[in-house]
This record gives C-alpha cells, sequence and structure tokens, in this order.
C-alpha cells in the first residue's frame, strides 16, 4: 500500500515539472499546427475550385442571353454584351426593326397591340432615314419579282419589304441575294371576298409599324408593277401632303346595297363609302388603322357574309368618316373596271407596249399638293407572268430605273 502510494506521487512529481509541462505544451501546438495547414489547405482547394468554375462559366456565358423573370410571367432577354467592347446599337436597333423582327410567334391581338404604341415625346433622339413599307399581299410567289428587284436597287435604306402569303406557301426558293428574302411575315389563309382580307392588311400593317423608321405605307399584290423609278415614287409619297385612299359612294348593288342596316347608328347609309383595296397611307392613319376598336368590330360583325367584300368598304368608309380633311380620295394603284364584272382587266405579254405604259404613266391629271399634275397612278396592275419579259424589257429604258 505504501508502495502503491510511494510510486503515485512519483508520477505526480513528473506531471507537475517544468519538463513535463514543456513537452504537453508542444504537443499541443504541433497538433494545433496541423489543424491550421489542413484548415487553410481546405479553404485554398475550395477557393482554387471556384475560380475555375467561375472562369468556366464566365467564357460559356459570354455573347449570351440571361433569361429573368418577369412580373407577367413572360421571359424577359438581357443582353450581357454591353461591357464586352461590342458596337452599341442603342435606341437605334428598337425603332428600326430588322429582318430578326419580321418573324415572330405575337397573336394578331398582341401584335396591334405592340403597334399601336406611339411615344409621347415627339423629337426623336437620334436621326432616322424616313423609308417606304412596301406590303405585298399575295398568294404565293412574286412571279413579277425580278421587275421590283431592279426597282429597288440601289436604294437601301429608303425602303422595307413585308410578304403576306398564304401559309401553305414554300418561302425557301427565295434566293438569299433577293430583296424579298426572309421578308415574309408570320400570315394567315386569305380568301378573296372574305373579311379575313382586311385582318391581312392589318396584320401587314401592324408589322410594318414596328419599325419605326417607316412613315409611308404602300399596298400591293403580286400582279402590281412599279411606273416610275424609285427616286419617283418615294419623293412623291414623301412629299404628299395627303393619304391616297379611294373612297366614292356607289349606288346599286356592288355599292349601296352591300350596306347592312344592322350598322346603325355607328355607320350610317349616307357614310357607306367604295373604293380600291390599294391604298398609300401615312404612319398616322396607319396606327389608326391597327388600333380602330370602334369601325373594325361592326364590320366584322355585320360585313362578312351576302358579298360584302369588306377589304373594299372598311378603309374608305372610315377615313371618308374620321380622316377625310387628309385624304386625297383616289388611289395611286391604275386598274382598269371598265370591262365590267366582278374582277379587272388583266394584262398579259401582248397587251405590253411602250405605248401602253405610257398612257398608264401620263394619260390622267389630277390634283398633287394642290397643284395639276399628270403623275397621277405611281403602280398598275393587273400584270400576268409571262408579260414579265417584256416588263424587263421596257423597264429600264422607259421607268429609268437605272437613274433612280
Amino acid at each position: 500500500m505504501k508502495n502503491d502510494n510511494k510510486q503515485h506521487d512519483q508520477h505526480e512529481q513528473e506531471r507537475r515539472s517544468p519538463a513535463a509541462a514543456v513537452a504537453a505544451y508542444v504537443r499541443l501546438f504541433l497538433s494545433a499546427q496541423q489543424l491550421h495547414l489542413f484548415n487553410l489547405f481546405s479553404h485554398l482547394l475550395l477557393l482554387a475550385f471556384g475560380f475555375i468554375i467561375g472562369i468556366t462559366l464566365a467564357f460559356s456565358l459570354n455573347g449570351q442571353q440571361l433569361l429573368l423573370p418577369s412580373n407577367n410571367n413572360n421571359p424577359v432577354f438581357v443582353n450581357n454584351n454591353s461591357q464586352s467592347g461590342i458596337k452599341r446599337d442603342g435606341l437605334g436597333s428598337f425603332l428600326m426593326a430588322g429582318k430578326e423582327a419580321i418573324m415572330h410567334d405575337m397573336s394578331d391581338d398582341e401584335l396591334l397591340w405592340r403597334a399601336s404604341m406611339v411615344p409621347k415625346i415627339r423629337e426623336v433622339p437620334l436621326r432616322i432615314k424616313p423609308k417606304v413599307a412596301f406590303m405585298f399581299l399575295t398568294k404565293g410567289p412574286l412571279y413579277l419579282g425580278p421587275l421590283w428587284e431592279r426597282f429597288f436597287k440601289g436604294n437601301e435604306g429608303f425602303y422595307s419589304i413585308y410578304i403576306h402569303s398564304h401559309p401553305s406557301f414554300n418561302a425557301s426558293s427565295v434566293p438569299k441575294t433577293s430583296v424579298f428574302y426572309g421578308r415574309r411575315i408570320p400570315s394567315k389563309g386569305v380568301r378573296w371576298g372574305d373579311f379575313n382580307m382586311v385582318d391581312a392588311e392589318r396584320r401587314l400593317l401592324a408589322n410594318a409599324l414596328l419599325d419605326m423608321s417607316n412613315q409611308r405605307f404602300v399596298l400591293v399584290s403580286e400582279s402590281c408593277i412599279p411606273l416610275f423609278n424609285f427616286s419617283t415614287v418615294y419623293g412623291y409619297l414623301m412629299n404628299s401632303s395627303k393619304t391616297f385612299v379611294e373612297a366614292y359612294d356607289l349606288a346599286g348593288p356592288v355599292g349601296r346595297g352591300r350596306y347592312s342596316q344592322r350598322m346603325r347608328p355607328l355607320i350610317k347609309p349616307s357614310q357607306w363609302r367604295k373604293g380600291s383595296q390599294w391604298f398609300q397611307i401615312d404612319r398616322a392613319l396607319a396606327l389608326e388603322v391597327v388600333s380602330d376598336r370602334q369601325y373594325y368590330p361592326v364590320f366584322k360583325k355585320h360585313c362578312r357574309y351576302g358579298g360584302c367584300i369588306a377589304d373594299e368598304h372598311y378603309l374608305p368608309t372610315l377615313v371618308s368618316i374620321k380622316f377625310w380633311r387628309r385624304n386625297a380620295n383616289r388611289t395611286l394603284t391604275w386598274v382598269d373596271w371598265s370591262k365590267g364584272g366582278s374582277h379587272p382587266s388583266r394584262y398579259m405579254r401582248s397587251d405590253v407596249t411602250v405605248s401602253f405604259l405610257k398612257r398608264l404613266r401620263h394619260a390622267t391629271r389630277c390634283r398633287y399638293n394642290g397643284k395639276t399634275t399628270n403623275v397621277c397612278h405611281l403602280f398598275a396592275r393587273k400584270f400576268m407572268p409571262h408579260s414579265l419579259d417584256r416588263l424587263l424589257r421596257f423597264a429600264p429604258r422607259l421607268m429609268h430605273f437605272h437613274s433612280s
């Protein structure tokens, strides 16, 4: 028992001796250093791993668009190239929609709403070159396209092209070098005499209004031709103080006979008008047409059946009621109805002569900006595909396409 107590005292003395304390502290210090080094190494490893992931993501997202949520559940695209050294487009790219804006997935209601927007500030903070929007309402291919190609050549930046064709038409046959390539808008089926013809016109106008530089809007078909060179047409439209929508009162079954008493009281029989479908209007009137929520529903409801032919009455009636002071009350597209029937005269290859084209260009008299002129029609129809070769033969000399 005494021996056990003695050994215990010796161990207690060794534990409390300075040398033992130092040894204990050394062991504790080394253990702490190892733990510190381990932690330091772990943090460095994590930092390096995060740095590698960051570099990888930076390269993969460079030049891409980030998709952010919005309050209306529609995607909002934010371009992250603003600081990457890429040339800034600024407001210009928004105002002047290019080919990328032609195809979209907006519904008609969404499109019309978007196109009806008007800025409150009238002064545009950059120079915009005003353009003429040529809107082609077609069944299929533009068989007179080569003539129009010559008309547009050398005038890039002064015009825009929009094509509304039947959805079944395969537009892939248009070569990439053509001015018509990629200019087809999202289209729907249209049948002659149906109200959907008015919808197609409004659809064309709405797409053209997305480009703020479009100031004049011309509706043409695949059978239309230009009668003058581009500079003449452009100057005539841009310098005019009027819009060009034909509207007149016509007695008989194809005029007043198409009016429905159900259109009262908004549209009275005395306000009913008829006119050419092929119009030339300015931006102010185009905005009124796509944003019309007063007369359009009445026409859509009561001018659908019974041979009403809404495209010959909707715009002439609307303009004659609300915007007649700014309208020239004539169309710039020549057409011959003298033979009667439900369709105008058609022109084949043998009909196309120099004297005939000269007559279309200067045979009539009209008023332009308060003065009398013999330039009353800038376009003409209805020319068939076989007339193209003779039109191409006469156009350079007669219409001076190369001088535009």
